[in-house]
């Protein structure tokens, strides 16, 4: 008698399962462990930048004071956006299909990823306009931005040194640089090219993990940094940033804002459809992002590698 063919035996047989799902949207943003977060009340924050401060002057004795004019500052408002979507499950599919995943346990997590995902875009790219956060890219000023030349230029350790020469809020604490990976790793070229250097600067961050370091300064990998710019007549260009963060007082650096109350990223059941049989789960995220000081952020744009 002829054994058992694997085809006939696999019939009798199931697939191992893993419980969940593997991601496969991997994002690495360490950044998102040191940037603070302030909640409001009301959809809008609304601060004064310092414009020109008050004058004085040295007086000789018997002298005429001249010195009267007032500071002037600048009103700021950074508006609250919601970044939301609903996860609909079918009733049949999540009563019968949930044994080794539970179907609308996946769902809520996939929307609630992506708006990591948003806003870790918005973070850098976003532009301010409808609903649209206002990203660091716009938000860092022409005056803030280091001179790379008319076409840009390579990165090397002097446009590093001038990008936090100019974040000067915190008396010249500069508490990050960001760039894409693949300068990044043109970064660790320079410094295997020093030789014999010390390569292993490092800044261990409040969670334990570690990241690359510039003269104490940690450096975070962010690959949501456009690496097609155009400066000149050049292309395939990317930008440095860097700046410093809020402390708490709202005078300084940037933090990220939410609503008071509601912060972080909320879960609403908002029940079954009327007009079909599924169960829709509500996930959004009231966000925004402030940069109280235009001292404390800095770009260099045109970097060619």
């Amino acid at each position: 008698m002829a054994t058992v063919t694997l085809a006939e035996s696999a019939k009798l047989s199931q697939d191992m399962l893993v419980a969940g799902v593997i991601e496969n949207i991997v994002v690495v943003d360490r950044f998102f462990e040191v940037l603070p977060f302030s909640e409001i009340e009301g959809n809008a924050l609304s601060y004064n930048r310092e414009n020109a401060l008050g004058d004085v002057q040295t007086l000789a004795v018997g002298g005429t004071i001249t010195a009267k004019a007032a500071a002037t500052f600048t009103n700021v408002t950074t508006s609250l956006t919601t970044i939301i979507g609903d996860a609909e499950v079918n009733g049949l599919i999540q009563a019968t299909r949930s044994n080794v995943t539970n179907q609308k346990a996946v769902q809520i997590a996939s929307k609630a990823k992506n708006i990591g995902l948003t806003y870790r875009n918005q973070l850098i790219t976003g532009d301010g306009t409808g609903a649209n956060v206002e990203g660091l890219l716009s938000l860092v000023t022409a005056a803030q931005t280091i001179d790379t030349g008319a076409n840009g230029q390579a990165l090397s350790f002097e446009v590093l040194d001038g990008l936090l020469d100019q974040v000067t809020d915190k008396n010249g604490v500069v508490d990050y640089i960001m760039m894409p990976s693949r300068t990044l790793r043109t970064y660790f070229g320079l410094l295997r090219a020093l030789g014999g250097a010390n390569i292993g600067e490092v800044v261990t961050l409040p969670s334990g993990a570690q990241v690359p370091g510039y003269r104490g300064t940690p450096i975070f990998r962010n690959d949501n940094i456009p690496t097609d710019q155009v400066k000149g007549t050049g292309s395939g260009q990317t930008t440095l940033l860097a700046g410093s963060l809020d402390d708490g007082s709202m005078t300084m650096g940037i933090s990220g804002i939410t609503a008071l109350g509601a912060a972080g990223i909320r879960i609403a059941d908002i029940g079954e459809s009327e007009t079909k049989d599924d169960n829709i789960t509500r996930v959004k995220f009231y966000t925004g992002l402030a940069n109280y000081s235009e001292l404390g952020l800095a770009a260099a744009d045109g970097i060619t590698d």
